[in-house]
């Protein structure tokens, strides 16, 4: 592997997926791998997740990790080519990509859409300046579009617990919340579904939520929540903006936030979420307590993730 931004830039969903299990079966198997080699892990915006499964990962494979959270420590970078730059912005990504890629063998950067203006955000111009300019491979922590270390996650989650010869039934349903988030998880998660092929997905949401067509791809989309929950194995929930509309909550419904009651039509399904997650507002507190939530079995998982993604570019340079 060259890079990591999506799911187009792994050799294979299973194959990747199976790289993970392994390593969460003997986590220090490789640790010589990445012996003298550095990884810097540079954060326009926060993480918790991310950020700490992404260090372990890295430290399993011997590789030592430099974090910058470059929103608070580093000057502001100015992301457009061919400006003046008599404003706020102090260095250009030129300069500051190419330097880090002096110091650096690979970059994991995390940036986050500006959910004002759709062309900007969708043609991922802050990502794409650090592959431009840095001569490093890069990882994404999460981009404006796309959170592929999220998604592979979630691939790793569903295989290990579905263990029936039928493929599994996985709706991805919207939840309301309080402020306007990305489309970033769900777009991902929508495209790593699609491309794995091995499960039965579908999508719900209200009306206006949908997400872009190139990563929705033909999933059934249905509006009804109940209809859609039907017979489901896995339920990952998910609230985001609207794609449409862009950056906009045009819906509040409050009967989308899952519930027992919302379940009780599922196949006793497992209940998934990135995180974090707001209770009794995405999901109630009677779900994430009970059985059927598998929220932090999922995010243990992100260490595998990450692992798999570092050791397949280590091992291509």
């Amino acid at each position: 592997m060259k890079q990591f931004i999506s799911v187009e830039d792994v050799p294979g969903v299973p194959q990747i997926a199976d790289i993970a299990l392994d390593y969460k079966k003997n986590p220090f198997k490789d640790k010589g791998l990445g012996e003298n080699k550095t990884l810097g892990m540079i954060f326009l915006n926060p993480s918790l997740r991310t950020r700490l499964s992404t260090q372990v990962a890295a430290r399993n494979l011997g590789m030592e990790v430099v974090v910058f959270n470059i929103d608070k420590e580093g000057w502001a970078l100015e992301m457009n080519d061919g400006v003046v730059m008599n404003g706020s912005t102090t260095e250009h990504v030129k300069e500051a990509a190419a330097v880090m890629g002096q110091y650096f063998d690979i970059m994991a950067i995390r940036t986050f859409p500006g959910l004002k203006d759709k062309e900007e955000d969708y043609t991922e111009k802050y990502i794409n300046q650090f592959i431009k300019y840095a001569g490093k491979p890069i990882v994404s922590l999460e981009s404006a579009t796309l959170h592929p270390l999220q998604s592979l996650t979630d691939v790793i989650t569903i295989r290990e617990r579905w263990n029936q010869p039928r493929k599994p039934k996985v709706v991805m349903t919207w939840a309301p919340h309080v402020r306007a988030l990305p489309q970033a998880v769900p777009n991902s998660f929508a495209q790593w579904m699609n491309a794995w092929g091995e499960v039965d997905f579908v999508i719900t949401h209200p009306e206006g939520y949908e997400l872009d067509p190139k990563f929705s791809g033909k999933a059934p989309i249905i509006h009804n929540q109940k209809e859609a929950l039907e017979g489901a194995d896995f339920v990952y929930v998910k609230n985001w903006s609207s794609y449409k509309d862009y950056g906009k909550i045009t819906c509040t419904d409050q009967s989308w936030m899952v519930t027992n009651e919302t379940l009780k039509d599922t196949n006793n399904a497992s209940v998934m979420h990135c995180l974090p997650v707001r209770r009794n507002v995405v999901i109630a507190d009677e779900v994430l307590d009970g059985p059927q939530s598998i929220v932090i079995q999922e995010a243990g998982n992100r260490t595998w993730a990450a692992q798999a993604v570092l050791s397949e570019i280590l091992k291509a340079r």
